[in-house]
């Protein structure tokens, strides 16, 4: 019984520990802007391709989400889209893309490639094709 216990305690610890390492998205602003191309579900589910991706940077902390704009999804960025996807050894032909601004704070102690506890502002570029599933293409400083 007192091993059972024991396993118990480790494991809580580290499901909480692994939790505290994650990147935080727990109380981010969203801002959706004005749009006549995308609807708030729309949005919803490229936000949660974003979040899904910045679980994995530890340590960090994301503050906000903000709709780029209808004028940043043009023809010319779909075409870039395709352009990476292509790069990247994929073949699916994309009709619709999406930009959203990001605050967010590195670790307070810095690694890798973080400044510590630092504020950024980047770019996050997201490919669909008509109705189908939003693909995060890149992401950075925009």
């Amino acid at each position: 019984m007192k091993k059972a216990g024991i396993a118990l305690v480790t494991f809580m610890c580290s499901v909480v520990l692994a939790a505290c390492s994650a990147g935080n998205t727990t109380e981010v602003e969203i801002n959706y802007g004005s749009s006549t191309i995308y609807t708030q579900e729309d949005m919803d589910a490229a936000i949660q391709v974003i979040q899904d991706q910045f679980k994995t940077w530890e340590g960090c902390e994301l503050h906000s989400l903000t709709y780029g704009s209808d004028e940043a999804c043009n023809v010319e960025t779909i075409a870039w889209m395709n352009d990476l996807e292509a790069a990247n050894g994929a073949d699916e032909t994309f009709t619709q893309c999406i930009m959203f601004e990001s605050s967010f704070r590195s670790p307070k102690n810095g690694g890798g490639a973080w400044e510590p506890d630092t504020e950024y502002t980047w770019q996050w570029w997201l490919a669909r094709s008509e109705g189908g599933e939003w693909k995060l293409m890149t992401w950075g400083v925009g």
